[in-house]
């Protein structure tokens, strides 16, 4: 985004966090595409109290995480010193830098509505942890109503996402307007696959699919080595927990950690799973795999987050039965992999590539605009 919004002839100022000094170096790479940015580096130590400070209060403890007083003053400053004619803001938790903000047009990309996401974790985590979690989820949607309505637009990633922030009811403009994925990286190749080969893509330390992973290996993978005994599994993402390399005894499951390069994982698959039951937003693994001509096996929750047809362009399962029954359908049939890994590339370039992605932002930066002129 900050890439396009570069080369279309806007001057972009990127303010941001960053929680090492690694992640600071890897900010760095925006410098060609944006005339400043501000990279504070925050302590987690520092945000978890913060977090905790706001357990007692209205204010979601989310807030406390992606807050620095070093990065509020450097907002501060930057809206004295120079007249912006947008501030796009992505994600709600950075939205309080700018909520109180008057007289410049302002965009919140929401992304997820993260609020849903804690609710679905209540759901599967034991209490009290369950209240914490549900108590954080109703505070985050309170939230969300409230920063939604101190913008001129606010947009989400995928139509369901941006559904639930209509059926908030709020009487605000939105949008959506979907992820996008570089089809020229994540391209198909002459590469022969193993058909007993299973890939999961997706960091480790992230609960959703950590969550899926301990469910897969219990449910629905012996059901599929009980068909075919060969079939192996890789599970290939950054910081796997203790927990996670645990599957790793399992007959027929490898964890990777995390690798430079996932692209060769996927390409020796005969196809990649994404049963998560927890899933917001845009998986972009799916949309990776896609591109990648790699058939892609998922959930129904994960499926909401890809724009694509279930049975067309790629696979939706829930129970164990029908998530074993439609990889063993791709595994033992050719025709069917290939159907789908050629529709699954096409829809990929037609509805998910970035330039598509981007005249859509274009779009909705131009009716932002509009929406302030009119209520101003």
């Amino acid at each position: 985004m900050i890439r396009h919004l570069s080369a279309s002839g806007h001057e972009v100022i990127v303010a941001s966090l960053a929680r090492s000094p690694a992640e600071v170096n890897e900010g760095r790479g925006i410098r060609p595409y944006c005339s400043s940015f501000e990279i504070v580096e925050v302590r987690d130590p520092m945000q978890m109290a913060r977090m905790v400070a706001l357990l007692p209060t209205p204010t979601p403890s989310s807030m406390g995480y992606f807050y620095s007083p070093k990065l509020a003053r450097l907002v501060r400053d930057l809206l004295q010193r120079e007249r912006f004619d947008l501030v796009l803001v992505h994600c709600s938790s950075v939205a309080q830098y700018v909520a109180g903000v008057r007289g410049v047009p302002k965009i919140l990309d929401f992304g997820d509505m993260d609020s849903q996401k804690w609710l679905e974790y209540a759901r599967y985590k034991p209490f009290p942890l369950s209240a914490g979690y549900r108590l954080e989820g109703i505070k985050l949607q309170r939230e969300e109503k409230r920063l939604a309505r101190m913008f001129d637009l606010c947009t989400a990633t995928t139509r369901a996402e941006w559904e639930t922030l209509e059926g908030y009811g709020l009487g605000v403009a939105s949008d959506w307007f979907p992820n996008g994925v570089d089809a020229d990286y994540f391209a198909p190749t002459e590469e022969p696959y193993d058909p007993d080969t299973l890939a999961f893509v997706g960091r480790m330390d992230y609960y959703p699919n950590q969550e899926c992973m301990f469910d897969f290996c219990a449910n629905v993978l012996p059901l599929v080595r009980h068909r075919r005994p060969g079939v192996q599994l890789l599970i290939v993402g950054a910081d796997p927990s203790a927990e996670v390399k645990k599957l790793g005894e399992i007959p027929g499951v490898t964890i990777t950690g995390s690798v430079p390069d996932v692209r060769p994982y996927l390409r020796k698959s005969a196809l990649m799973v994404a049963p998560l039951n927890i899933a917001r937003g845009t998986q972009n693994k799916i949309l990776e795999a896609m591109a990648m001509g790699v058939p892609v096996v998922t959930s129904r929750a994960a499926a909401k987050g890809v724009d694509a047809l279930p049975g067309e362009h790629f696979l939706v399962a829930d129970t164990a039965e029908e998530k074993a029954n439609a990889m063993l359908r791709l595994i033992e049939g050719g025709g069917e992999r290939q159907r789908l890994a050629i529709a699954g590339r096409a829809r990929m370039l037609s509805h998910h590539s970035w330039p598509s992605s981007m005249r859509r932002l274009d779009a909705i930066i131009e009716r932002g605009l509009g929406q302030h002129g009119r209520a101003h």
